[in-house]
């Protein structure tokens, strides 16, 4: 009993560390989902980790220069990797690319984020009248 209590807080440790993990998928959702998501995690969690396999890569590195360019990320750390996933069709393991981007807050961060409130709520888009 006491070897099942300590593997469960084992899972309970790592699942706490990757509460700002985002898995990116090119297929489930828009683009800017993410942008908003990783928006939202970096507000609650200071960073964000965006995570993706294979064909999904390109989105994870779109959302990154998305938030890079306008001004709410910067970049902390890229990890790439390869893994191995089992394919049901081949019925054998596939080796898939792995890409991990972590990002932060810039310093202006808050500030964007209230700019950009305040221009929904005022429901012109940012234009100032």
């Amino acid at each position: 009993m006491e070897e099942i209590t300590e593997g469960v807080n084992k899972i309970n440790i790592v699942e706490s560390q990757k509460k700002n993990r985002i898995q990116v998928s090119n297929t489930k959702k828009p683009l800017f989902f993410y942008v908003n998501l990783a928006k939202r995690y970096m507000q609650e969690h200071n960073d964000v980790e965006l995570s993706a396999l294979g064909m999904a890569i390109s989105t994870v590195v779109s959302i990154a220069e998305i938030l890079k360019n306008n001004g709410f990320a910067v970049e902390k750390k890229i990890m790439t990797s390869t893994v191995e996933i089992k394919d049901d069709s081949r019925g054998r393991p596939v080796q898939k690319a792995k890409i991990e981007i972590v990002l932060g807050k810039t310093t202006n961060f808050d500030e964007l984020m209230a700019a950009a409130q305040e221009a929904r709520e005022n429901g012109n888009g940012g234009v100032q009248s």
